[in-house]
Parts: C-alpha cells; sequence; structure tokens
C-alpha cells in the first residue's frame, strides 16, 4: 500500500514509525526531512512568505468568509503518483487543506484512492490515529511498537507526580497572540499529564479569542505562548503583541518569571511523538525539581525573562 499524506501530522507519525517507503506525496507544511525526500503535491500561494500575525489572521479570516481555500492540489502530480490512499484532516480547514478539497480533486482521476480523513480532538484519539495510518498501510504492529514506547514516557511521569503529591499548577498557554486564542482539543490534556490545569482552555474543541479581562482574572501562575505554526525565534520577534498590553505586568506569571516560549509544534501538530514531547517539556517547567528538560528538546523553548534556567546538564 502506497499512501499522501495531506497531514502534517500524519507524515511525522508515518517516519517516526519507519513506514515512509510507502509514502509517496506530502504538503508542504510537512517536517523538513520529508520535504526534503518527497515531492510536494499540496501548496498554498502564502508558502515560503514571511507573514506577521495580524497579516496572518486577516488572509485565513478572509478565506473563511469567502469560502475560499488557501490551499491547491498538484493533480498532475497526484495522478502520476496514484497513490492508495490520502490521508487529510477537517480539525482545522484554516491551518491545513480539508477532505472537501482533497475529494473534489479525486473526483476527476482514474484511479481514485482511499482518503482517509484523521480527526483526532484529544490524545487518546491522536493515538488512535497513528493506529489508522499504519493499518491502512498494512503496518499495525508498527503502531503498537511506536505507541507502547511513548507510553511508557507518559506514564512514568505520572507516576512521579502521584509519588510526590504534586497538586496541578495553574497555567494557561496561548496558541495566537493577536487576538489572544486560548488552547483547544489534545492540549489541555497535555498540561494535564505534565501536572497542571489550564482553566481557559477547550478541551476536545477549538481554541477561541480570549479576552484580556479573562486572563487577568485567571491569573495564571505560569503562561506558555506557543503561536500555531511559530518556532520560538519567530514568537519572539512578535512577543510586543502581548507585553504591550498594560494587562502583561499584573499577572503573576510575568511577575514570577514564570513565562515560556515555546515551540508550537510541540502543542499544535497532533503526532503522538511530539505531543509527548510537549507533555515532557511542560512537565519540567512546571515541576523542575522533579523533571529537567530532554537534551533534544532544549532548542524547543526559552523564557521569557531568563531569571531562572530548567535545563540541567
Amino acid at each position: 500500500m502506497t499512501a499522501c499524506s495531506f497531514v502534517p501530522a500524519a507524515t511525522q507519525m508515518i517516519y517516526d514509525m519507519n513506514l515512509q517507503s510507502q509514502l509517496l506525496g506530502v504538503t508542504f507544511e510537512c517536517p523538513p526531512r520529508a520535504l526534503s525526500e518527497k515531492p510536494k503535491i499540496v501548496r498554498s500561494p502564502i508558502e515560503g512568505k514571511k507573514l506577521n500575525s495580524s497579516e496572518i489572521n486577516r488572509i485565513f479570516s478572509a478565506s473563511k468568509a469567502s469560502r475560499k481555500s488557501l490551499y491547491y492540489v498538484d493533480e498532475a502530480l497526484l495522478k502520476q503518483i496514484q497513490p492508495d490512499v490520502i490521508f487529510t484532516q477537517d480539525t482545522c480547514d484554516i491551518c491545513q487543506i480539508d477532505t472537501a478539497c482533497t475529494e473534489a480533486v479525486v473526483a476527476s482521476l482514474e484511479k481514485r484512492p482511499l482518503i482517509i480523513p484523521l480527526n483526532p480532538t484529544n490524545l487518546q484519539e491522536v493515538c488512535q490515529t497513528a493506529i489508522t495510518i499504519a493499518t491502512a498501510l498494512g503496518q499495525e504492529a508498527s503502531a503498537n511498537r511506536y505507541l507502547s514506547a511513548l507510553q511508557t514516557i507518559t506514564e512514568s511521569i505520572q507516576s512521579r507526580l502521584l509519588e510526590h503529591h504534586r497538586q496541578p499548577k495553574k497555567v494557561m498557554l496561548i496558541e495566537w497572540m493577536e487576538p489572544i486564542y486560548n488552547c483547544g482539543h489534545w492540549i489541555p490534556f497535555q498540561i494535564t499529564r505534565a501536572g497542571g490545569t489550564d482553566m481557559l482552555s477547550n478541551p476536545g474543541g477549538h481554541s477561541i479569542a480570549t479576552a484580556w479581562e479573562e486572563i487577568v482574572k485567571y491569573n495564571p501562575e505560569m503562561l506558555v505562548i506557543a503561536p500555531c505554526g511559530f518556532s520560538v525565534e519567530r514568537t519572539k520577534k512578535e512577543l510586543h503583541r502581548l507585553t504591550r498590553n498594560p494587562h502583561w505586568k499584573t499577572l503573576q506569571a510575568v511577575k514570577s518569571g514564570q513565562v515560556h516560549i515555546a515551540d508550537a509544534a510541540l502543542f499544535t501538530q497532533p503526532s503522538a511523538s511530539t505531543l509527548t514531547d510537549g507533555i515532557q517539556l511542560l512537565a519540567a517547567l512546571l515541576h523542575p525539581t522533579l523533571f529537567t528538560v530532554p537534551a533534544h528538546l532544549r532548542e524547543k523553548f526559552t523564557s521569557y525573562q531568563r531569571q531562572t534556567s530548567y535545563v540541567q546538564a
């Protein structure tokens, strides 16, 4: 069985499970390794453009209002590749191509691949997605091995938190800066497994715009800033969108030096391994006396105040 992946998280899991030999094409938003090895089937006019938060929000809002997708499929290349399966999604029709757009293209092909939408809303469903992918490729055992290794990591974190009777810390994870969006879908579950709680989040649902007044009232002990699609460096360049607000300095997290900027992929890309990395990072930030940041994640975050280092040699 061969496949195209129009979902970056699915592509990541295919590589994690060492099934990339069956992957024939990807989307331009997929992980770098896949982009260097596989042809890009899904493209976009905004591909490669350096847009700031406001510009991105304006473009995607206009796209949604006009009901016109910002993504398109290279039909000629897809016809040439002729995959057996295409993995797509409907979790977010703003960030990635959706199933409807894919179906419209496939309808014109002589050989119609099976379209499998992947729409997880929580951590359990993300794990089930890995099984769905591997099963479609005839490699279900690969998913079982993959998930078993990740489960060992998260269970170890849970056990240590219980052993030391740690109470959850009050967190807010920001998924967009202007306007401010809370976190949704699987991210609140990541926070819980790391020993925190985000009462402004929307578990299992879409992130939503959140007023400064709500944030001030909640007054989190820790802020984690991870705008969807942004690297640490890109977020740092636009952090003024938060810090210029007069409410910023009133927050407990800011006063105590508990503001962290993280690579958004650790939270907004629903591949099982990436979200497990996010849990490990959060656990180390929330409970630094119990956990340290794994070496492979040390470049994936920075402290806004830089008053305290959570990374031990």
